[in-house]
């Protein structure tokens, strides 16, 4: 019986030991590797391949497998001193965005390419903010960013790893000189406030000077329209005043006329006589002697005029003072007619 019992026991730690034996093959014959990841195998120590992400099945006991990540990764390293190339030293800390793009490179070619980057920046720091001044090292991160990056990709390369980008996270010069810095960026504010006032007062005068233009222009030309109406009615008022000249002369002319017609009528029907011609003479004599436009001059037969003259004072003294022979007055209408 007891030899019975103690050969169960043998058996059951026999088959328990081939359990764990088999548990421990598939352990290392089957193997997981996550999305980002690839896996580097290594056969008897020696480079065997490059596994992707899935299930991989290994050979027990002579594979030995490394996971690599293969996404991007920011490295921010520590804030170190640099100095310019104006000899001026500041504080300095940078991101690196870098990514493995050949794990087996990554795995062999450098002992730890995380350690070999954060080295690796830290010198390419140094050198391009030696060759920048305080000034461009401030103001021009992205051609640091640039050179940053020119630095490392050569070497980088070779390691199985590209660097993405670089970014400046950070540049803080001295105490001192970030004093100066804000007494010239205030002298800088007082500065452009001046130029701006300045610049304000010149454009107010030149607006008020070009008001004071445009003010005149308009001046000058209501004054030349004030002027044009002006003529304008002093034409017309002209050319009324003609007009109403030629009515009235015209009036005047159809008045005489008509008065001559009637004078001409009345000595038709009583007939001509030497008194009567003696009358419309002396009156049309002295009609041209009264005008002050008028030279008289006396003709020869002036002497036979006078003597009618004579003959009609001696008529005019035999007829009553109160009955003015018709033709006399017919006559007197008749010499402003033949003036006019």
């Amino acid at each position: 019986m007891i030899a019975s019992a103690s050969g169960g026991a043998v058996a059951v730690i026999v088959v328990i030991v081939l359990v764990v034996f088999l548990l421990l093959v598939l352990a290392r014959s089957v193997r997981v590797i996550q999305q980002g990841f690839n896996g580097v195998v290594k056969r008897f120590g020696q480079f065997h391949s490059v596994k992707s992400p899935g299930i991989t099945f290994l050979l027990p006991f002579a594979d030995q497998m490394s996971r690599v990540d293969v996404r991007e990764v920011p490295r921010t390293g520590d804030r170190q001193d640099v100095i310019t190339k104006d000899n001026v030293g500041v504080m300095v800390s940078a991101t690196i965005f870098s990514q493995v793009i050949d794990p087996k490179a990554a795995l062999f070619a450098v002992s730890n390419f995380e350690l070999a980057i954060f080295q690796l920046a830290q010198t390419a720091l140094r050198a391009v903010f030696g060759g920048l001044t305080l000034d461009e090292a401030l103001s021009e991160r992205e051609r640091i960013n640039t050179e940053l990056q020119q630095h490392m990709d050569p070497i980088t390369e070779k390691w199985g790893v590209r660097c993405n980008r670089i970014e400046v996270v950070d540049i803080v010069p001295p105490a001192s000189v970030l004093q100066a810095m804000s007494l010239q960026k205030e002298a800088e504010q007082h500065k452009r406030a001046a130029i701006l006032t300045s610049e304000g007062q010149k454009q107010a005068a030149i607006n008020a000077a070009e008001g004071q233009k445009q003010a005149a222009i308009l001046q000058a030309e209501g004054q030349k329209q004030a002027q044009v109406h002006l003529a304008e009615g002093e034409k017309q008022a002209t050319i009324l005043r003609a007009q109403g000249k030629q009515e009235a002369l015209a009036r005047e002319a159809e008045g005489r006329a008509s008065a001559i017609k009637s004078v001409y009528t009345a000595i038709l029907d009583r007939g001509v006589t030497p008194e009567l011609l003696a009358v419309l003479q002396l009156q049309t004599l002295g009609e041209v002697a009264s005008s002050q436009s008028s030279k008289l001059v006396v003709p020869y037969e002036a002497v036979g005029l006078l003597g009618a003259t004579q003959v009609l004072k001696d008529i005019l003294a035999n007829v009553p003072p109160h009955d003015a022979p018709p033709p006399v007055v017919n006559a007197g209408a008749a010499p402003d007619d033949h003036n006019m």
